[in-house]
């Protein structure tokens, strides 16, 4: 099917846009039935099924202005795969929703759902299916399925003494979304990490079999999310900022936005790392790094002190 150059949603028709969209997404071995039925058929290798949905909201989760909708669509997508992935687990298939004003161009359309097909295609998933209809806000709505290979890693199983380290960048996209909010668009590295993230995609099946003992996906900010495996376990974490890596570009917007980098680091989301616990008896993986450890008590410290800055997002 040829889109027209200037078509909108309204011109396509709900069944226009979906033939167009059914071109986008590429089949795969573990997708039994695809799009076209009124639901789709995957494979389930060992009889489990992992599921995360988010929504993504225009002018709160994502900007058009600021983004493209191929960046938009790596960053819906990311953020569930990366769900899956602080499970130990790996996606194997993702549902996409779409509502949108019938205005919208039909090619800023097709460009997320090629975003999100590029995302999928980094961990061997596959789009097969969702729904469509008329709203006023732009929303996406994703929900992914997959598999782990063993036991879910939980944020409940962290326990004094653990270390807690990290895998992925942190801090990067909260430095370009201040440098985005002010009219900017430099430091580059910092702007195209707020486009779209680089989720560790191989370290959350990589801590899993290295023993850890918790773990959750960075989404919301650092102090924020490890406070979730902190209350869920019963423990108290300590982070050390003298550990937590603070790139040069971030130092650069915190001299000119007149703020300590740092804070970007600790109450930052929307990078997607991994943070995870584990025994203390035992190396970590390639590519993760020691951050802090796990005591007894409650709550999150930073250099063994309260932390009063920013620590995340706040959705309501």
């Amino acid at each position: 099917m040829t889109v027209p150059p200037d078509a909108t949603l309204a011109d396509l028709g709900e069944f226009g846009l979906i033939e167009a969209l059914a071109q986008v997404f590429p089949a795969a071995e573990q997708v039994l039935l695809g799009p076209g039925d009124d639901a789709a058929v995957v494979a389930v290798p060992d009889g489990r099924v992992v599921v995360s949905t988010d929504l993504h909201v225009d002018s709160r989760h994502f900007r058009r202005d600021w983004a493209s909708a191929l960046d938009i669509g790596h960053r819906v997508a990311a953020a569930n795969l990366s769900d899956l992935n602080a499970m130990g687990g790996r996606a194997t298939a993702l549902t996409v929703g779409l509502a949108a004003p019938a205005d919208l161009s039909a090619d800023w359309a097709l460009d997320l759902a090629r975003g999100i097909a590029e995302e999928c295609g980094l961990v061997g998933a596959a789009v097969v299916g969702g729904d469509l209809t008329g709203a006023d806000q732009l929303v996406v709505a994703v929900t992914a399925l997959g598999s782990v290979a063993g036991t879910p890693v939980r944020r409940t199983g962290a326990r004094p003494g653990d270390v807690v380290a990290i895998a992925g960048r942190q801090g990067w996209a909260a430095g370009g979304l201040a440098v985005l909010a002010r009219g900017f668009r430099s430091p580059r590295t910092l702007v195209e990490a707020y486009r779209r993230p680089e989720p560790p995609y191989a370290a959350g099946p990589q801590a899993a079999s290295a023993g850890a003992t918790a773990m959750i996906d960075v989404s919301d900010g650092l102090v924020a999310d490890v406070g979730h495996v902190a209350r869920a376990s019963a423990v108290a974490v300590d982070l050390r900022t003298d550990d937590l890596e603070v790139p040069e570009a971030l130092h650069a917007v915190g001299a000119a936005l007149g703020t300590e980098p740092l804070r970007f680091v600790l109450g930052g989301g929307d990078d997607h790392p991994l943070v995870a616990t584990f025994p203390p008896d035992r190396p970590l993986p390639d590519g993760w790094r020691r951050i802090g450890e796990v005591a007894e008590g409650d709550g999150v410290t930073v250099d063994g002190t309260s932390y009063d800055g920013p620590v995340g997002h706040v959705h309501f």
